[in-house]
């Protein structure tokens, strides 16, 4: 969407007190801990832009809450499953040989939106070592929920942010975005026995040296995410609001993953 069109749809400019109170509204609490995920044009036109929300967010939840949210770098990635757009076929051994190692202080977010991008650049903020699906945290509980974060399985309840999430009472916000963003669904693939898996690449640092580094992990899939989450509403209650003009549902991690898993077993995978 482009500023002008955003301008348009504004009524008047989205402010951080504006936010802020939006954000109380919704149900977000001094102290919580909450992963965002988020898209800025559809909060309106904001002034100070992705600067304000993230000052608005973290001055709700204060000095005793923790903010979260994607950092996740899929261009570090085997190139062979690049669709968006794809590479010619000539080009893979080079992209392969010559991408540059994963640093968490380098290396941009991909698809993440403007927010999460300059969230992850935020004075304290910390960003976990993973080469494609790091998430990046600020506040109390920051170091516990970044801290290691595995190659394999990726989105694993023990080798990952996700599954140190699960188990701090997190609120996940999906700020302006649907259901196919909640990366927490990851988790819940992750639980069912019948996860296909796949052969993943990326560059990474290993001993100190750059390489490219083969690995398997579930073969992840956000597709039916919609589906899940309209099936997740009907059975349980959320806080629904708007911040600015977004629409957003603010609901409990563990209650969407534990859902997220049976549902999966019982529509995905069903006999």
């Amino acid at each position: 969407m482009s500023e002008k069109d955003i301008i348009l749809k504004t009524s008047e400019p989205i402010t951080l007190n504006r936010i802020k109170e939006d954000l109380i509204k919704l149900g977000i609490n001094s102290g919580d801990t909450v992963l965002v995920h988020s898209s800025l044009s559809n909060i309106g036109w904001v002034c100070g832009g992705a600067q304000a929300v993230i000052t608005a967010l973290l001055e709700v939840i204060g000095d005793e809450g923790t903010l979260i949210m994607p950092a996740h770098s899929g261009e570090w990635s085997n190139p062979q499953d690049w669709e968006n757009p794809p590479v010619p076929k000539e080009w893979i051994p080079i992209i392969q040989e010559n991408m540059p190692a994963f640093h968490p202080e380098l290396t941009p977010t991909r698809g993440m939106g403007r927010i999460a991008e300059l969230f992850r650049t935020f004075p304290n903020t910390l960003r976990s070592n993973h080469p494609q699906v790091s998430f990046s945290a600020k506040g109390r509980l920051a170091k516990e929920v970044v801290k290691e974060h595995l190659l394999t399985p990726q989105f694993g309840m023990t080798s990952s942010p996700l599954g140190k999430m699960y188990n701090l009472e997190t609120k996940i916000l999906l700020l302006g975005v649907g259901y196919d963003s909640c990366t927490s669904f990851h988790l819940a693939e992750t639980q069912v026995i019948d996860m296909p898996k796949k052969r993943l690449g990326t560059a990474m640092i290993e001993n100190g040296t750059r390489v490219w580094k083969w690995f398997e992990d579930y073969d992840y899939d956000a597709d039916d995410f919609d589906k899940l989450g309209e099936a997740f509403e009907e059975m349980h209650s959320l806080q629904k609001g708007t911040v600015g003009s977004a629409q957003c549902k603010l609901f409990d991690m563990r209650e969407g993953v534990d859902f997220a898993k049976l549902w999966l077993e019982k529509n995905r995978f069903k006999k």
